[in-house]
């Protein structure tokens, strides 16, 4: 395990690396959705964001809350962020969602349904 207080300059180096993950979910009767999706963490928050549309599947999972987490992978280095998992919708939310997207991927584009998912890191493990 990775102490998400601290996870050190090759987790933080790796988490800032252009990278896909996969998100998972919890669907209503409790099986897992997996999906992939592009990410930012934010070390300071202990805080990833993913940006997506309100009526999403994965939006929906989120807007219940309980637990979800996103797995990176390349090649033997890898990590998995878990943690509490909440829908955001106001404008601050979603704004720093798109934001953190366009620094790490590229700017995407408008949407006036997009909402941001925010898991609150609580478990970080892997290998970086």
């Amino acid at each position: 395990m990775i102490n998400p207080l601290d996870p050190g300059d090759a987790v933080l180096a790796f988490l800032a690396e252009r990278h896909l993950a996969t998100l998972t979910t919890m669907r209503a009767d409790g099986s897992p959705h997996v999906v992939p999706v592009g990410f930012s963490y934010s070390a300071d928050e202990r805080l990833v964001r993913i940006i997506t549309f309100a009526p999403s599947v994965k939006a929906r999972n989120a807007a219940r809350g309980g637990r979800a987490a996103v797995s990176q992978v390349d090649g033997g280095r890898w990590l998995t962020l878990e943690g509490t998992v909440r829908l955001a919708s106001d404008p601050p939310s979603v704004s720093a969602a798109v934001s953190g997207y366009a620094a790490r991927y590229r700017q995407p584009g408008e949407r006036i349904d997009r909402v941001a998912i925010e898991i609150v890191v609580d478990r970080i493990m892997g290998r970086a």
